[in-house]
């Protein structure tokens, strides 16, 4: 079985750069491809039995994730939408459990109110990693982006804590003490916080005493799995912890080179690709083993997962209305871009509510059995509930979604920007020409000579000379660029094909050549 296991891994790793190529041809979301690749997966014979323990699913695939999307915010961002991050991830993530449970109580026969709580808080939240690998295959604004990644990043905590609380009552058949569930929640968060800020300042100090670019990136590499495992350990939100800890790298790093920025980057993509394709595969394996296994009564179970997806998403759409509509003027003031501006964003955002990992995981933890030794409560139609609104919210929202940006008309805002990375340019050049101008003892030749590089580097960022030439000239000077550019690209591409010549002769070591390799790559990459 071990084998079986390490096999479909490696299947699902193969399957997603094969997926992703796929997607990017027919411009459709490769996460939710996946989840269909798992689903046809769980057909072939030698995978048709393989799991992966529950209890495993999230300390393996949440902590790398969430540490790469929180990586992309930042504690600036945070102290703008505040508000905005906290009402979606914790006010929402109630509101939506209690109309979950609510519905539950309602349309499945013999569920207890705790059964049905444990059901609300393991469809509440939204996974921000199938949220940033949907959205990032079409152009939509940053402003919904961030807003959707930073909701995303924190309404696991609020869930898990319930679900753990609520699945504690069920499985005693006790009553949810909500007191207690507020209590936990809050000494979990600010746990949480102590330990993911601790480890990152531990590391740090680590780091800043290892001279070597490879193993610091090693280091954070293993950083998100130990902060999650120390969390939950003391059992404390390992997803808060993961995020603080992110946030915290992303901070610090102020004065990291840039080779290691590179090469962090660089791992970072590949494994975050793997990891979100092996997750979502196994999602679709999980599915299809959930709905055929778990309900003797599938049509009807099927069809209260569907009425449960329909109140998910209704409370959401509600709820981004009401927030467009309370959204005070002085917070407008504070931050412009804070979403839902308006009934299209409400729309795309409710549309971006897809659910992922942490569903699935909860639900395949669920036991047969309480501590009395009876059935769960609705057990059978808990599953199968969950696999639906996954089905709803992730493979049919997902496959979707670019046809719903594009009918909604909404604005990529590209320019706007555009605009703006242009502005963090100029900043940059001007904070490097301040420098240069400072030095006294720097001779004129090499002031100008830095000064003239650092011109280039701005060009390069901006695509024109100067901020004061006319329209043609700035046209002319596009057009000699992109000759300039297509030049030096099959200059570059020549030498580098020297190299490898030269690494396959006789008497040259290969390690030498690589060296020289890596020169021409990273130039090839800082000009591209």
């Amino acid at each position: 079985m071990p084998m079986t296991t390490l096999l479909m891994v490696i299947g699902f790793g193969a399957a997603t750069s094969i997926v992703v190529g796929i997607g990017q041809r027919l411009r459709l979301p490769w996460p939710a491809l996946m989840v269909v690749v798992g689903i046809a997966g769980a057909f072939i014979p030698t995978f048709a039995d393989v799991t992966i323990d529950p209890e495993l699913i999230l300390p393996l695939f949440l902590p790398p994730l969430l540490f790469a999307a929180a990586q992309k915010t930042s504690w600036a961002l945070f102290a703008i939408r505040w508000r905005t991050i906290l009402g979606m991830a914790i006010a929402l993530v109630g509101v939506t459990v209690a109309a979950v449970a609510g519905s539950a109580l309602l349309l499945i026969p013999g569920i207890t109110i705790a059964a049905a709580i444990a059901l609300g808080a393991m469809l509440a939240p939204p996974d921000p990693v199938a949220v940033d690998a949907v959205a990032g295959t079409v152009s939509i604004p940053r402003r919904i982006m961030s807003t959707l990644q930073s909701e995303g990043l924190f309404n696991d905590a609020a869930s898990l804590v319930i679900f753990q609380t609520a699945m504690a009552a069920a499985l005693a058949d006790t009553d949810v003490d909500f007191g207690s569930l507020a209590v936990a929640f809050v000494l979990s968060a600010v746990v949480a916080i102590a330990i993911g800020w601790l480890v990152v300042f531990v590391a740090w100090w680590v780091m800043e005493r290892i001279d070597h670019t490879v193993a610091r990136s090693s280091l954070l590499l293993v950083l998100p799995f130990g902060v999650y495992l120390l969390a939950e350990h003391f059992h404390a939100s390992g997803v808060i912890a993961v995020v603080v800890a992110a946030l915290e790298v992303r901070r610090r790093d102020v004065e990291g080179n840039s080779a290691e920025r590179v090469t962090q980057a660089t791992t970072w993509q590949v494994l975050e690709m793997l990891i979100t394709g092996i997750a979502f595969g196994l999602i679709g394996l999980d599915l299809r083993v959930v709905i055929e296994t778990e309900s003797s009564d599938l049509g009807r179970a099927v069809l209260i997962g569907l009425a449960i997806a329909a109140v998910i998403i209704v409370v959401r759409f509600v709820w981004l209305l009401l927030s467009m509509l309370l959204i005070s003027k002085r917070i407008r003031e504070e931050d412009p871009d804070a979403a839902p501006l308006n009934v299209r964003d409400s729309v795309l955002m409710t549309w971006g509510g897809m659910r992922g990992l942490a569903t699935i995981a909860l639900a395949l933890s669920i036991p047969q059995l309480t501590d009395t030794g009876e059935p769960f409560p609705g057990r059978s139609y808990l599953l199968v509930a969950a696999a639906v609104v996954l089905l709803v919210t992730l493979v049919l929202a997902g496959l979707t979604f670019p046809a719903v940006v594009g009918a909604l008309g909404i604005d990529d805002e590209a320019e706007k920007e555009r605009r703006q990375t242009e502005e963090i340019a100029k900043r940059a050049y001007a904070a490097a020409i301040r420098q240069i101008q400072s030095d006294d003892d720097l001779p004129d030749d090499v002031a100008e000579a830095l000064r003239t590089r650092f011109r280039t580097l701005r060009t390069q960022l901006l695509g024109t000379p100067d901020d004061q030439v006319s329209a043609e000239k700035a046209t002319e000077f596009k057009e000699n660029r992109q000759r300039l550019l297509a030049v030096q690209k099959r200059a570059m591409q020549a030498a580098r094909d020297e190299v490898l010549r030269a690494r396959r002769e006789r008497g040259i070591d290969p390690e030498a050549a690589d060296k020289v390799l890596r020169r021409f790559d990273l130039q090839a990459v800082l000009q591209s």
